[in-house]
């Protein structure tokens, strides 16, 4: 016990203060002409995306003050300027996980760097287990609500001394994902006339890296998840207190184990397939909902 707390006690004296938000804000703004509206968080296989990007302008994250590393395959760990349907954008290829050993405050640094370089609006994208029976892999699930399941237990990035520079103490969640970019999303699926129906869900956020057993599923299942994955939560609380609009989604790239006489078992390999096969309805969507946005016209919460 003695030694959990020293460890918690670690991280939080090396947390991160405005300044240091601050400081790799303008370090970015110094070293580009960029000036990015969008942010874009791609997840696993799904980095792709940033090769859409016209006039690019790369930085690895080992070159950016303060930036955390990724080391996960299939997140190639580069900040991404340019534009994309005359939208200036930033997409990360990678993002950070808890599992990785960061603290939840490190995880989401990036999000508060792009609110002081004036993002108005984060996509977030994201690898999933479908849990639910009428989803099949390839699917494409807009997230229209979250379980922060670790921070039911206190795990949440918010936690410790609230910035007001950033936002409120107590910011609310239960419009966490836009609507009308959610019924935008519909409407441009319908045009691309894909075979599948694009899906709306709720995604639930476990610690990882182990793949969940089939109890595990069983349980995320029965308390209304529709997807599982290891990311995107984080990300999405400290996106909405600092007031930046969100729109996410998640691709179903492997079925969740719900059934004890199946030999099944998941891997890391056919995330990473899965997202290559989807790459290019996923980048059609992106893309022409990118080209459509417009600003929020007040504050989003």
């Amino acid at each position: 016990m003695a030694d959990c707390i020293t460890t918690l006690g670690s991280e939080e004296r090396g947390r991160f203060k405005y300044e240091d938000y601050k400081k790799t804000a303008e370090w970015l703004l110094s070293h580009t002409k960029y000036r990015p509206e969008i942010a874009v968080i791609c997840g696993s296989g799904l980095g792709g995306l940033a090769n859409k990007l016209t006039q690019f302008q790369a930085f690895d994250y080992n070159d950016i003050p303060n930036f955390p590393q990724s080391t996960v395959p299939g997140h190639a760990g580069r900040l991404v300027f340019g534009y994309l349907r005359d939208k200036c954008c930033v997409m990360m290829q990678g993002r950070f996980h808890p599992y990785e050993g960061y603290p939840l405050w490190k995880v989401t640094f990036p999000v508060r760097v792009f609110r002081l370089m004036d993002v108005h609006t984060l996509i977030v994208t994201n690898a999933a287990g479908g849990l639910n029976p009428e989803y099949k892999v390839g699917d494409v699930m807009l997230i229209r609500d979250h379980i922060n399941l670790a921070g039911l237990s206190g795990q949440n990035p918010l936690r410790g001394p609230n910035d007001d520079r950033f936002g409120e103490r107590f910011p609310p969640m239960s419009n966490a994902y836009d609507r009308i970019l959610r019924q935008k999303a519909h409407h441009i699926w319908k045009q691309m006339e894909q075979e599948r129906p694009l899906q709306e869900g709720t995604y639930v956020m476990v610690g990882g890296p182990n793949f969940e057993t089939i109890a595990e599923c069983q349980f995320l299942q029965k308390l209304g998840a529709d997807a599982v994955g290891m990311s995107t939560v984080p990300e999405v609380i400290v996106a909405r207190h600092c007031g930046i609009r969100v729109f996410g989604f998640s691709l179903i790239t492997n079925k969740s184990i719900l059934d004890y006489e199946s030999l099944e078992t998941a891997n890391h390999e056919e995330v990473l397939v899965a997202g290559n096969l989807a790459a290019e309805k996923l980048e059609r969507l992106v893309c022409t909902l990118v080209e459509n946005m417009q600003p929020p016209s007040e504050k989003t919460f």
